[in-house]
């Protein structure tokens, strides 16, 4: 079912413009414009792109979301104004961290951009992250130390690529990989260039294409049975083999 004919009402009416007024701005006639509105005409394509621009809210959003449910200042807009996302605050207007649950982490590339998926995430709050938007995701593998399996990344949401710093950590919620975190170490015209911690792991290339979301690291949480005096021993067993690998190959060369 498409809101479309609602949410313009709606954005109209915030916007205090009358229909005939809109209309003359989006350069069509005021009963074309009512057609839209009483949902009688479906959109064509131009007016779509219009009428997005105009109330800069994203074409998906205006024919797929009941934006009455969700406040559009209680929302961040997302890279390329795709679609929004719904910030869920507690009584005391503190922003809550979602939870994306280990089992379903694949879920989140179909959900990540529908505000009701969102909206049904488990959530936590901690005092000590109130400025901006941050959610928390599984980590897996053991390419970024301390964070094996169990672990959670908590990330702060952001909103431009711009934005990325050389050897800080980030989230990358991609198309073809899925979630990752990595060190941002450069930014090419085409791609992004992203490195692990654990030595054993080789710097690779993300298309700028397939990036979806990227978060920034701000905290971490850990299992429980995470013993951290283990992760040094297990580095070294590994940093052992690359050298014999290494060894290897210069006896079979001679």
């Amino acid at each position: 079912m498409s809101f479309f004919a609602d949410n313009i009402r709606l954005l109209r009416g915030r916007k205090k413009i009358s229909q005939e007024d809109l209309a003359g701005i989006l350069v069509i006639t005021r009963s074309a414009y009512a057609a839209y509105e009483s949902g009688r005409v479906q959109p064509a394509p131009e007016f779509l792109i219009k009428i997005s621009k105009y109330f800069n809210i994203s074409i998906d959003l205006l024919l797929t979301v009941d934006i009455r449910k969700y406040p559009l200042e209680k929302m961040i807009n997302l890279t390329d104004n795709r679609i929004v996302l719904p910030v869920m605050v507690d009584p005391q207007e503190k922003g809550f961290i979602e939870i994306i649950p280990h089992k379903a982490s694949m879920g989140y590339l179909q959900g990540y951009s529908d505000p009701e998926y969102i909206e049904s995430l488990q959530r936590i709050s901690l005092p000590f992250l109130n400025n901006g938007k941050y959610r928390a995701f599984p980590a897996e593998g053991d390419s970024m130390p301390p964070f094996t399996d169990g672990s959670y990344i908590i990330g702060k949401y952001v909103e431009k690529i711009q934005d990325l710093k050389r050897d800080k950590t980030y989230i990358f919620v991609t198309l073809n990989e899925g979630i990752t975190y990595k060190i941002f170490v450069a930014k090419n015209k085409q791609s992004i260039t992203v490195a692990a911690d654990n030595s054993h792991y080789e710097p690779y290339d993300i298309p700028m294409s397939d990036i979806l979301e990227i978060w920034q690291y701000a905290a971490g949480l850990l299992p429980e049975d995470y013993r951290i005096y283990n992760e040094p021993d297990t580095m070294s067993v590994k940093e052992m083999y690359l050298e014999l690998k290494k060894d290897i190959k210069k006896l079979r060369d001679q």
